[in-house]
């Protein structure tokens, strides 16, 4: 199967993924603020220092396998339009404190996620 195919495949299920997360988030925390788009960016980040460390460390996987899992199932699941957007619509309902904790928050805590994930892997094949 072309890798475009593995891609496409992968982005279906991160995209159902992502709408499973949306919905959950809706029902536990409201949507007053964007949480959904925070909590996918951030378990996103996570997953993806996680991943590419063991593939880097333990499995030696093809380029269809990785761009299945990386470009298509995490590409689906997380997105920086949507935060983009989130981000928007705080500021345009004059948020501008919850805009900037939220915008911090997705950042900071995004990139602490992907070394989190990294050295989680790390600990765990580092025998």
């Amino acid at each position: 199967m072309p890798v475009v195919l593995w891609v496409a495949l992968g982005g279906a299920i991160g995209s159902a993924a992502r709408y499973g997360v949306n919905v959950w988030s809706a029902r536990m925390f409201g949507i007053a603020f964007p949480m959904h788009t925070l909590i996918v960016n951030i378990l996103g980040c996570f997953i993806m220092g996680a991943l590419t460390e063991m593939m880097a460390l333990k499995f030696h996987i093809g380029q269809e396998t990785r761009a299945f899992l990386i470009t298509g199932i995490l590409g689906g699941f997380t997105t920086f339009s949507a935060f983009s957007l989130d981000f928007a619509y705080l500021v345009e309902r004059k948020q501008l404190a919850a805009a900037g904790g939220y915008a911090l928050a997705s950042v900071v805590i995004s990139l602490l996620a992907v070394f989190a994930g990294m050295n989680l892997v790390r600990t765990l094949y580092a025998a």
